[in-house]
């Protein structure tokens, strides 16, 4: 989260004097309707017919898609080996199998892996944006469509960014928002899912709300409803995201102004490369990422320059997803995906070995993070540190 203050506070405040919090209530009583607002003005925002905004993260979020679209027992999801622990167990969540990808030199799922991974049991991919930077959507995609599988976009990295002109979310099948504290824009917790498919909101809608039946929505329902979880949010989450909303596009826009200047800046003296990217005007200019020939020189530079390299980051790192790779999922052997019958003979390897191109990428890009509200004079200073970083490897 970057920017927060007196417009998050009074409109929170018009909540907690109107005396309704719960996400649905009657207008004539006083309710505000913030979560329906923020859910109509999200969807045109990010150009779909449908957003659906929930308490629960990311992961609530990415289990929604999920949900939405079928995926279930038998199913295989393919998903990066880089990126956060939930893109994966969120997949177990809906009883299905996460099948790991490598990424290529921009950090995003290869997409030629789909190719490589592809069986009869594949049913959704998931691409997944990280630290700010588009996958190659169009080829992902393409790839989909050929293979009759559905794409899940992973944008909890990445929101508000776009490829090609077209905000990711937008591009797949369904997708999925972060509102986390560690989030271009936030309320704390939160997210919300995205989709052009009605039937596909609808099962989402009704899986992230376990009182769905006794709401008014659910005459307006054209599929059944059936016992699901509790991923509600509230007025309070509505309204905080409606004022961060606004804020949004400014934020973007000083994070790439500042993330271009010091990439620029930096790469002129030829030591050091801009990392590839798949839309360079698209990315959210969170992070500015150079890549190198290799390790060594990778972590000289971001040793000097106050980088980061990805395989450092820990969590991200499908190695470290310690309770995945143990396949120990959920509170009851019963209940864990690895042992269901339907899921005999899917495929389970998590071991090192399975992405080690993806392992040697991570060492190989220096990420610099950006901040929108850098003086003139401080990004000055952080493109002088980088440059010299740059000139001592």
């Amino acid at each position: 989260m970057y920017r927060i203050g007196k417009e998050e506070i009074e409109e929170i405040s018009k909540v907690i004097n109107s005396g309704q919090l719960f996400r649905v209530g009657d207008p004539a009583a006083g309710h505000l309707g913030e979560v329906e607002k923020f859910e109509e003005e999200w969807a045109a925002k990010i150009g779909t017919k449908y957003a659906l905004q929930m308490c629960g993260g990311g992961t609530a979020a990415l289990v929604c898609c999920m949900a939405g679209l079928g995926v279930g027992p038998g199913d295989e999801v393919i998903v990066p080996a880089y990126t956060w622990l939930a893109t994966a167990t969120s997949v177990l969540t809906v009883g299905a199998i996460p099948v790991l990808a490598d990424v290529d030199e921009t950090l995003a799922l290869d997409p030629n892996e789909i190719d490589r991974l592809m069986t009869p049991n594949v049913k959704a991919v998931i691409p997944v944006h990280m630290s700010g930077r588009p996958a190659n959507l169009e080829a992902i995609v393409a790839k989909a469509k050929q293979y009759g599988i559905k794409v899940i976009e992973d944008s909890c990295q990445m929101v508000g960014g776009s490829y090609k002109g077209k905000r990711t979310g937008s591009w797949g099948d369904a997708g999925a928002f972060s509102f986390n504290f560690f989030k271009i824009i936030s309320s704390g917790e939160g997210g919300a899912l995205v989709t052009n498919n009605e039937a596909v909101y609808e099962r989402a809608y009704v899986y992230h709300d376990s009182g769905a039946a006794f709401r008014p929505k659910a005459a307006e329902l054209g599929i059944p409803i059936f016992v699901s979880q509790q991923y509600r949010a509230d007025e309070f989450h509505g309204a905080i995201m409606r004022m961060q909303m606004q804020k949004l596009d400014g934020i973007l826009a000083d994070l790439r102004k500042n993330a271009r200047a010091l990439e620029a800046a930096v790469a002129a003296g030829g030591k050091v490369k801009v990392a590839p990217s798949n839309d360079i005007d698209g990315d959210c200019g969170v992070v500015a990422a150079f890549s190198f020939c290799c390790e060594e020189k990778a972590r000289k530079f971001a040793e000097a320059a106050g980088g980061m390299l990805p395989i450092d980051s820990g969590k991200h790192v499908y190695t470290n997803w310690e309770c995945l790779l143990e396949k120990n999922i959920g509170h009851h052997p019963a209940m864990n995906p690895f042992f269901f019958e339907a899921n005999k003979g899917l495929r389970m390897e998590f071991g090192a070995e399975v992405c080690a191109k993806t392992l040697q990428l991570l060492k190989q890009v220096v990420y610099i993070g950006i901040s929108p509200d850098w003086t003139e004079t401080e990004l000055q200073a952080r493109i002088s540190t980088c440059q010299k970083a740059a000139e001592s490897i």
